[in-house]
């Protein structure tokens, strides 16, 4: 007794492409790090201080890195999350912060930035970082200050340059005195001659 077997015929699918409705072009994102060079990286965990809750809260781990533009000079702080890559800590290094060590710990530290711009938030923050061992703690502490002194130099170059623009303002606006001044003088001649031309007609 032999089974019988049905054969079945399969239908082969065409293929269907679908053109996309809207066309998308490549977005190229600006980071403003482009512009700039990479003086230090060192991999750290960040902190801020909530003074609502009176607690530190983590930022996020990640590379922190020293970013010095390429043509102003200055240098600022900059760390990313992991994976997010999202920005924790983003501020100039200013001759007015003072790193302090965190209490109980010898890698890491605690400082204040009045305007510092990271991705949630943006503003006067206390932040604290806490690098893999002392070594770390050290180098980077170092770095800070180089960064610091660096930055205050460059500040110090740029304030005789606005004294000197602030002398040729005051010298300009003396000389556009003295001119309007002048055009006073002649204008007042010039209506005196005038009167006198008048008089002299009417006497005629």
């Amino acid at each position: 007794m032999s089974d019988n077997h049905e054969t079945v015929a399969v239908e082969e699918e065409p293929e269907v492409h679908f053109e996309p409705v809207v066309k998308l072009e490549a977005v190229q994102v600006k980071t403003h790090e482009e512009d700039e060079v990479a003086l230090f990286k060192m991999r750290a965990k960040l902190f801020r201080f909530v003074k609502e809750s009176n607690e530190w809260k983590e930022r996020g781990t990640g590379d922190v890195r020293f970013m010095q533009h390429k043509e102003t000079k200055k240098i600022r702080l900059l760390m990313r999350r992991d994976q997010t890559l999202k920005i924790c800590a983003n501020h100039y290094v200013t001759s007015e912060m003072t790193l302090t060590p965190n209490v109980g710990s010898d890698r890491s530290w605690v400082w204040n930035v009045t305007a510092d711009s990271s991705d949630d938030c943006a503003g006067p923050q206390t932040l604290a970082i806490r690098l893999a061992n002392t070594e770390n703690a050290d180098r980077f502490k170092e770095e800070f200050e180089k960064a610091q002194k660096n930055n205050a130099d460059l500040k110090a170059q740029a304030a005789p340059a606005s004294e000197e623009e602030k002398k040729e303002d005051e010298e300009k606006k003396e000389e556009t005195k003295a001119e309007e001044k002048e055009e006073t003088k002649a204008e007042e001649k010039k209506d005196e001659e005038k009167k006198d031309e008048e008089k002299k007609e009417e006497s005629a």
